[in-house]
């Protein structure tokens, strides 16, 4: 683990229309920290040219062979080799040029830096209406209540971390709801949270979105209650840990 070097992970599955625009804006988020370091495409299984064009465009490619959003991403965690540590997805929808936002929060002690998509911008039909008025808002204030952080976007996919505070973390989930597990354990083992604004746009090519509205809701639904649990017996660190 390299100090002061920055690793910025992709999940990639068949995103072969979009992994080039998000590599190359990667890049240029690295640019703008003024830090040295890396792109990583963390390919969850992709039967397209994802990966050549993902090895073209200088990101080192990781092969994760566990099927899940969740999986892909603590596969290409795992090999990162930076201190601070950037993921977002490879739709085209985030701005890694926003890297240093998260970054410059890092540096400042916090654990874990969360985009909000809500406070810098949504572009229109970027994100579905029921999502954007009643989904989201919904789960992050009842997330807020729960877990008691002010963390307005929770399903907000561009974010920062430290790889010590992750590491810490010990994240399980394998699907959708990894982004959200990786917020409340945060906030269960007490690491620092903040927000900083991002933007959410159209993606630059169409596409079938990888997340199920209902089936992935009632998974985040069913991690809450799990974790309220822990919150409410005031659990041990320890436990935290192993689930």
């Amino acid at each position: 683990m390299n100090k002061d070097f920055v690793s910025i992970v992709i999940p990639c599955l068949n995103e072969e229309k979009t992994i080039a625009y998000c590599i190359k804006k990667a890049f240029i988020g690295i640019k703008n920290s003024q830090l040295d370091g890396e792109v990583i495409v963390s390919d969850n299984g992709s039967s397209d040219n994802s990966v050549q064009i993902a090895l073209d465009e200088g990101a080192r490619v990781v092969k994760v062979q566990k099927k899940g959003y969740g999986s892909a991403l603590i596969g290409g965690i795992e090999e990162a080799k930076g201190s601070f540590i950037i993921m977002g997805d490879a739709d085209s929808t985030y701005n890694f040029e926003h890297a240093d936002r998260f970054i410059e929060g890092l540096k400042k002690g916090s654990d874990l830096v969360v985009g909000n998509r809500f406070r810098g911008g949504i572009e229109k039909n970027a994100m579905p209406f029921l999502h954007r008025t009643i989904g989201n808002p919904g789960l992050s204030y009842l997330a807020k209540k729960l877990f008691n952080f002010d963390v307005g976007d929770i399903y907000c996919g561009l974010r920062g971390f430290t790889k010590k505070a992750y590491i810490k973390m010990n994240l399980k989930a394998t699907g959708m709801e990894f982004a959200t597990e990786m917020i409340v354990k945060s906030s269960l083992l007490k690491l620092k949270i903040t927000e900083v604004p991002t933007t959410l746009s159209k993606s630059i090519a169409p596409r079938t979105p990888h997340l199920n509205t209902f089936r992935d809701g009632l998974r985040t639904l069913k991690l809450f209650f799990s974790y309220s649990f822990i919150k409410f017996f005031n659990l041990s660190f320890n436990f935290v840990l192993l689930i």
